[in-house]
């Protein structure tokens, strides 16, 4: 098969799964996210695809193929992936059995029984596997039999690190497959190939040549990309498609590389984070000092607007004394410096910290395309269209405008006194 296989993105949040599944060879032809800016963030950087601002509950399957067809494509799609919002499975804090953002799966279970893709991949927390949710997660299993789909077992949780990213991430993935295909199995990290998966080995190789970049504060002004190195292992944080992410599409894109924004600190806190030794925690704050040869701990997304919209404790530079810009954040997470996130530090850091990491998805869609019989020497790579940057900066009522929803359809922020 010469056409990329064509995939639908559920939850999509500002798109690493979308990222990771584009450069394994798939077209993007379809996300849904509820968030109005993280919807604006997918839209920008998947502008070839429908993008659907709308609770998934509230959405048929009818409409949902319906915008895939405007876009030009057509409707035998070969893959449905995404990750239902996972805070009532998370083991953070206290988890709970009925809350009703876990009965998102099953909306995700009625689209697939719907449109009946070849594959899924649904992506959790691992507290999704422990024994308290083992009920919920049997249901799921057998919902999916009835609609003649079977899933991978043992469902497996898997470390993010260990298919080639700088961080320690490990996530719930469930994959399934429809009972007239080949059946797929997990992708196995003890073969892989040197050169293309284990890039951003260490921390020092993801972000070594930003620590020469002063961050802004306040407002990002772009950095040359010039003043970057992508030779070698870097080569696939290029701002245009290399290594990893050769087979994604062109997007119109500068020579400037965003994201470079961080915080203001105390000069308490900078002696504070220079005292602290790389790989520990600093003691006041908390906050995990990176060690440059070692991985980033979880990169996490913080608060949502109505628990007080804080970002989550970010780790510290192993070599400056502060915390990790956005971008640098971005490499940890292996998104390259071509892919856009929102210009404010909350909403920047909170759109990686929910994102799959791509690189791993890379890997998973690329298990689905070797079962697909595609040729990906012969994939069209396209030049895209440019989108207005200003999106980038919306305020939430500016996103909510943009899509025509409710400014309201996630809380409002809450001001803390």
């Amino acid at each position: 098969m010469s056409e990329r296989p064509l995939a639908i993105d559920l939850f999509s949040g500002c798109g690493g799964m979308s990222l990771g599944l584009e450069a394994a060879g798939f077209d993007i032809v379809a996300s849904v996210e509820i968030d109005p800016i993280h919807s604006l963030i997918h839209h920008y950087n998947f502008p070839y695809g429908a993008t659907i601002c709308q609770d998934i509950a509230q959405l048929s399957s009818q409409e949902l193929l319906e915008a895939v067809k405007n876009q030009g494509f057509g409707s035998r799609i070969d893959l449905i992936a995404g990750g239902p919002p996972c805070q009532g499975f998370s083991t953070m804090g206290k988890r709970q059995v009925d809350d009703p953002r876990n009965q998102l799966i099953f909306e995700y279970v009625r689209i697939v029984s719907e449109i009946k893709p070849k594959y899924f991949i649904l992506e959790n927390v691992p507290g999704m596997k422990t024994n308290k949710y083992q009920p919920l997660l049997q249901e799921f299993v057998k919902q999916f039999d009835n609609y003649g789909y079977s899933v991978i077992q043992p469902i497996q949780v898997l470390d993010a690190s260990l298919y080639g990213a700088p961080q320690k991430r490990k996530r719930l993935i469930i994959l399934g497959y429809r009972h007239d295909v080949l059946p797929l199995k997990y992708p196995d990290y003890t073969n892989l190939n040197t050169n293309q998966s284990a890039v951003f080995k260490s921390v020092r190789v993801a972000i070594d040549d930003l620590s020469k970049i002063p961050v802004f504060i306040g407002q990002d002004y772009g950095v040359e990309n010039s003043k970057l190195n992508y030779s070698q292992s870097r080569k696939s944080f290029a701002t245009q498609p290399k290594g990893v992410y050769a087979l994604c599409h062109q997007r119109a894109r500068t020579n400037l590389v965003w994201g470079h924004l961080g915080s203001k600190h105390t000069e308490t806190s900078i002696k504070r984070f220079a005292a602290t030794i790389p790989g520990k925690k600093e003691k006041i704050s908390h906050f995990f000092k990176l060690a440059p040869d070692g991985l980033s701990n979880t990169l996490r997304a913080g608060t949502s607007r109505n628990r007080g919209a804080h970002t989550a404790p970010r780790p510290i530079h192993y070599q400056l004394p502060r915390c990790i810009s956005i971008r640098e954040a971005a490499r940890l997470h292996t998104f390259p410096d071509w892919f856009q996130f929102h210009r404010t530090i909350w909403h920047g850091f909170r759109e990686i910290g929910n994102a799959v990491i791509p690189l791993l998805a890379k890997h998973l869609g690329t298990e689905i395309i070797n079962h697909l019989d595609v040729d990906l020497s012969s994939l069209e790579i396209k030049k895209l269209q440019p989108i207005d940057s200003a999106l980038l900066s919306y305020k939430m009522e500016q996103a909510a405008n943009f899509w025509q929803v409710d400014s309201e359809v996630i809380p409002k922020r809450k001001q803390n006194k």
